[in-house]
Order: structure tokens, then C-alpha cells, then sequence
């Protein structure tokens, strides 16, 4: 099998889930043909995998329709983008406290501000009184981004809400409504959620970046640069085909870039074995 029969496919789902332990040991049956990363808690689903068209059609049916899910999953989102390199090289199934630390208590996922469809978020955005806020890390943001964004600067998404936090009167003594996107939408649920307990109403891009290209064949009007994926094909170009960026560019200058890209190396390797 060549990478390139490989499809990706990235999924969540903030949903309750009694035992999430034992529904991650269903998952890792479930789950052995194919590659990629899926954690599990009782908040939710959040999860990042590769396979032949055969086998992802076969864990995703399995995933919306299996009995011990209980229909949890029935209406789960599948995104799929293409592979020219193998994006995993093993499977992990892990049980976590949280699909996604925000560092904050209590924040209910499923409590989310306004999803906007690509469609209306391109219209949105051109508004004058819209603050449209990058909700990934810097080093995606430097990588790419939409021309209108900020970059809050931050190194986590648990610096994120601080940042929100510092800026959030000057921005409701202007009278701006609050955008924000991020990869394929998990981030954005979690902190539209935490503002919407502020009670902040905040926008949102539905599905991310990811959707966005998707949908959108004429995305490069909206978007600068490339976008950052979280596996070993590095990034994607508003088409959603690799790009060819080298790990060592994508971390150059960042604080936390040795780390970062002594770890991505590490899952390269993985992939390899």
C-alpha cells in the first residue's frame, strides 16, 4: 500500500460518555486497520486517523452505528483531505480527562457560540466591526492564516482565553463582534463555550479550515500562505494537497520550536517504521 492510497480523516464530538475507558478499548478493536491518534473522555471525541477508502468507510460506519455507542456518534462530521505521505505510522487509542484542556472548569463544549457556514463566515469577516481572532498557535500562524486575522500570540491553547480575557472590554467598548477559526473547529467550540458562559456570544468558522478548503475551491481570496496539520504531511494548500514545507520551517523562531520539532521528528520516524 502506497501513501497515496491513504485518505485522511479528522472527526470530534463534544457528546457525554459514561466510561470513556471502556469505549476506548471497544475503539482499539475497532480501530486496527488503520492509523492515526483518537482520544476519549467524558466530554467527548476528538480524533485524527489515515486508511484505504475501504477501511476508514469501515471504522466510520462502525463508529456512528455500533451498539455499545449507543447513537452517541450517529451524526459525527467526517472531514477527508488527500495523502501524498503516510500521515500516522501506528494507532493510538487513549482515555484523557479532557479531548481539549482549556485550563478553565467546567466548560461544556456543547455550549458553543454561532457556527457560521464558510459561505457566510467569507461575508462575515468583511465586516468593519468584526475582530477575527486566529485560534491556533503562532506557528500555524505564521504559516498561514485569513488576511483579516490577529494573531493572539500564544504558544497553547491554554493561553488563549488569557489573551481573550485582556482584550475583551476594549473590545465591547467598540461594540465588535468576536470571530474566530481554527483548524477543523474543536478549538473554537471550546472557547465559544467558555465566552458564551461569560455570556460573550462569539462566531465561529463551522468545520475549520479544513472545511473552509473544502468547500470553498476559490479559498486562496480569504487565505494567506499554507496550513499547519498536525501529522507528517506538515501542511496543506487551500486545495488541501501538501505543500512541501520542511518541519524545520515550520518551527523556525518559535519559542517552544526545538521541542516542538524534536517531537514531530519522533512521529515522522514512527511513521517510517
Amino acid at each position: 500500500m502506497t501513501a497515496a492510497e491513504l485518505i485522511h480523516s479528522s472527526f470530534y464530538k463534544f457528546v457525554p460518555i459514561a466510561n470513556p475507558a471502556a469505549w476506548a478499548a471497544h475503539l482499539r478493536v475497532l480501530s486496527a486497520q488503520i492509523q492515526g491518534s483518537i482520544l476519549l473522555a467524558e466530554e467527548g471525541i476528538n480524533g485524527m486517523i489515515a486508511g484505504t477508502a475501504d477501511a476508514l468507510a469501515t471504522f466510520e460506519q462502525a463508529l456512528r452505528n455500533d451498539p455499545l455507542f449507543a447513537g452517541a456518534f450517529a451524526d459525527i462530521v467526517f472531514k477527508h483531505s488527500p495523502c501524498k505521505t503516510a500521515p500516522f505510522g501506528r494507532m493510538k487509542v487513549h482515555h484523557r480527562a479532557e479531548i481539549l484542556p482549556i485550563g478553565i472548569d467546567g466548560v461544556d463544549g456543547r455550549n458553543t457560540g454561532v457556527n457560521l457556514s464558510p459561505a457566510e463566515w467569507r461575508e462575515f469577516i468583511k465586516r468593519d466591526d468584526v475582530v477575527l481572532l486566529d485560534n491556533r498557535n503562532s506557528f500555524e500562524y505564521r504559516l498561514g492564516r485569513f488576511k483579516a486575522a490577529i494573531d493572539p500570540g500564544v504558544q497553547s491553547f491554554r493561553d488563549f482565553p488569557e489573551y481573550v480575557k485582556a482584550n475583551l472590554p476594549t473590545w465591547q467598548a467598540e461594540n465588535k463582534k468576536i470571530a474566530m477559526y481554527c483548524t477543523g473547529g474543536i478549538r473554537c467550540e471550546k472557547t465559544t463555550a467558555w465566552l458564551k458562559d461569560l455570556g460573550v456570544t462569539a462566531y465561529q468558522l463551522e468545520g475549520g479550515i479544513i472545511s473552509y478548503f473544502q468547500k470553498m475551491p476559490d479559498a486562496d481570496q480569504d487565505w494567506l500562505g499554507e496550513c499547519f496539520v498536525f501529522d507528517n504531511r506538515i501542511a496543506l494548500d487551500t486545495h488541501l494537497q501538501e505543500t512541501g514545507t520542511s518541519l524545520e520551517s515550520v518551527y523556525e523562531g518559535d519559542a517552544d520550536g526545538a521541542f516542538r520539532l524534536n517531537r514531530a521528528r519522533r512521529l515522522a520516524n514512527d511513521a517510517k517504521r
